[in-house]
């Protein structure tokens, strides 16, 4: 047996005004996506968003309902709205942050399995890496670059895309 480690790099920033002028104001953007978050039962806000490479920001929080788990989070509603509406305009960069009335935030509030792994899905689908930028507004920011940061053992079957598991049955049966 041998003991194996993996360690992650990531930048923290003290404040937003560290931040390049594109970073800083897409981190401005997720604050405003605070406002859409519909978090009556939690009362944790979350704020997501997302730059095109066109330049184009889209907006995502989260959306709660009394059934849960019917809600979703905010990573996801800009996700898959990208992915319903601009899939063909590559994301450069996500920020998310996060609020509540309950207590103060003191760190930067990490994206949830089920996102980490769409957000997995999405750099795969556009074959380029995203910026993350996680913050809370009186904290640190982590500026995160790909998905595998998070996931160092992501799953990611390629042989599940269409036609690749054909294509391996065809050339060699015995490989399923």
């Amino acid at each position: 047996m041998t003991n194996q480690q993996i360690k992650i790099n990531f930048k923290e920033y003290t404040t937003l005004k560290e931040l390049n002028t594109p970073a800083y104001n897409l981190c401005l953007e997720a604050v405003k996506a605070l406002k859409n978050s519909h978090s009556p039962y939690s009362k944790f806000r979350v704020g997501a968003a997302l730059r095109l490479k066109s330049g184009k920001i889209i907006h995502g929080s989260n959306q709660e309902n009394v059934a849960y788990p019917s809600g979703l989070c905010a990573e996801r509603v800009a996700l898959f709205y990208w992915g319903a509406s601009h899939p063909e305009d590559p994301i450069e960069a996500m920020a998310v942050t996060a609020a509540t009335d309950e207590f103060e935030l003191l760190q930067p509030v990490a994206s949830c399995g089920a996102c980490l792994q769409v957000m997995a899905e999405y750099e795969k689908k556009q074959n380029k890496q995203i910026e993350y930028l996680l913050f809370c507004q009186n904290g640190p920011i982590w500026v995160i670059k790909g998905i595998e940061s998070f996931l160092p053992f992501l799953f990611f079957e390629n042989r599940l895309l269409k036609g690749e598991s054909l294509k391996i049955e065809l050339n060699n049966p015995s490989a399923l």
